[in-house]
């Protein structure tokens, strides 16, 4: 009788065991069903995403943009990435990447810069003066878990999130997207740091500025580079798997810590029609 009762109760803790509540409390940052190849390259997440515009004239430090964010506030908060725009651009040129990720559960604040033609330290800033309004003044600031925030941009506004990292090591993640820096050596940085490059770009090349980015990050930082086969430096400005998976899964597993994405980063991705090459150091630590 009491080997029967035994048995019983260890069923009983192993079905507990399962159930996605306690699965739950072991992450109180998982958001989202359980993810697959098809759930991370889906042009959206499960979440139903809104958004917010924001004036440059309620702002001061950058130059405003558009937040997108899950609809449901049912999981509790989430955590939060701002994304700057290239040389001359506009949030416009990054805006897909807005509700792909807020649907995956994030806010994403896509900005405008003081200028289009601000260089890779004054973005930086920029990406943390949006940060900043987003946990303190935005109105989906409860949304938003201020100790999880991550910085991405394209061209000048990746250089900007290198910069960004090296200022705030608190980050979670940061993702420079084809960046582009006249300082190519980041021994500071101890974000977790995922750079894309694009084996056809001729304006920042991968010989001269993702790879030496990528090289110079210290062995401590969990870090990758994605270089993308058949790109140009102008790639990440329109809508790609490749970029969003990847980037997804980045988010994912730093800011949310949610080890269910470790699947889709270690180990680490085979060359393939989209991926030219991928380096970074498996497994992860942070």
């Amino acid at each position: 009788m009491t080997g029967a009762l035994a048995a019983l109760a260890a069923v009983v803790g192993l079905s507990s065991l399962a159930t996605p509540g306690a699965h739950a409390a072991d992450n109180p940052y998982e958001r989202g069903p359980d993810p697959t190849t098809s759930s991370i390259e889906a042009a959206r997440g499960s979440y139903s995403v809104s958004q917010t515009s924001v004036s440059s004239l309620s702002v001061t430090g950058f130059g405003g943009g558009t937040v997108y964010y899950p609809t449901s506030t049912s999981d509790g908060t989430f955590g939060a990435v701002a994304i700057a725009p290239g040389y001359t651009a506009t949030e416009s040129s990054m805006a897909w990447m807005g509700p792909r990720l807020a649907s995956q559960g994030f806010v994403v604040f896509t900005i405008d810069t003081l200028t289009t033609l601000d260089q890779p330290d004054s973005r930086g800033r920029q990406l943390l003066a949006a940060l900043d309004y987003l946990t303190e003044r935005s109105s989906v600031r409860t949304r938003i878990d201020s100790s999880r925030l991550a910085v991405a941009g394209h061209s000048m506004g990746g250089g900007g999130t290198l910069e960004a990292a090296k200022s705030r090591p608190s980050l979670q993640a940061a993702i420079p997207l084809t960046p582009w820096n006249t300082d190519k050596s980041w021994p500071e940085v101890r974000t977790p740091t995922l750079i894309f490059g694009a084996d056809g770009d001729t304006i920042a090349s991968v010989s001269s500025h993702a790879e030496p980015f990528y090289g110079s990050l210290p062995s401590s930082t969990d870090k990758a580079y994605l270089e993308l086969n058949s790109a140009t430096h102008f790639t990440p400005n329109s809508s790609n798997t490749t970029i969003a998976k990847y980037s997804i899964s980045w988010l994912k597993r730093f800011v949310d810590n949610d080890t269910r994405y470790e699947q889709f980063l270690c180990p680490l991705p085979r060359p393939s029609l989209t991926i030219e090459e991928y380096r970074g150091n498996c497994p992860h630590t942070s």
